[in-house]
């Protein structure tokens, strides 16, 4: 933890470092021959690898705030220094056009470090993306088992229901059965005992 903390202060002062080391590059800005290209690429490639750095210690908006921040300060401390040691820097002849061509240079290295931010947040982003995606294919397929298994719940419900439904009916139909028979042996009945009593009274 502490290792990290450490972190956050270390990236944007080695990002400033690697900002104000391109103004003892070379002061013929617009020459690129192979020494100064291989250079600029390694220093923009070190830019970019410390803002993508910078993404993962801090976040995103965090970061660029950071960068900005270096950059700027890298950019003004570069106008100071270059301005007291216009000697050293070749800019004696003319100082405002030097500044602002030093100042894009340093700039340049800062976009370099906002480009490793952006490209370091969209590819966290797309892989977050990623596993949202096959996450919400996952509850997608358990939506539609749990929609099949609801389905067949519901069909061996209905089946139940329709056999309880004909048990209830062919129950009912043989209580009906049963009334009807037990009314028609009491009539029966009825009937022998008034024949009966008939011939009893005859006698």
């Amino acid at each position: 933890m502490e290792g990290k903390q450490l972190y956050k202060f270390v990236s944007p002062l080695l990002l400033g470092i690697l900002i104000f080391s391109s103004n003892f590059m070379n002061t013929d800005l617009f020459k690129f021959g192979e020494n100064n290209f291989a250079v600029w690429f390694v220093l923009s490639f070190f830019c970019f690898a410390i803002g993508w750095f910078i993404d993962r210690t801090l976040n995103w908006i965090l970061g660029g705030k950071v960068i900005f921040a270096t950059a700027v300060a890298a950019t003004l401390i570069s106008v100071i220094v270059i301005t007291f040691f216009r000697e050293y820097f070749s800019a004696t002849e003319v100082l405002t056009e030097n500044l602002i061509l030093f100042s894009l240079r340093n700039i340049t290295l800062g976009a370099m470090g906002f480009f490793g931010l952006s490209v370091a947040e969209i590819l966290m982003l797309e892989k977050e993306f990623y596993g949202m995606k096959e996450k919400l294919k996952l509850y997608e397929n358990k939506i539609l088992d749990a929609k099949k298994e609801a389905e067949l719940e519901i069909r061996e419900a209905k089946i139940k229901a329709e056999k309880i439904i004909n048990d209830a009916n062919a129950t009912a139909k043989n209580t009906i059965l049963k009334k009807e028979r037990i009314e028609q042996e009491l009539k029966g009945f009825i009937q022998v005992e008034k024949e009966l009593i008939k011939k009893y009274e005859e006698l």
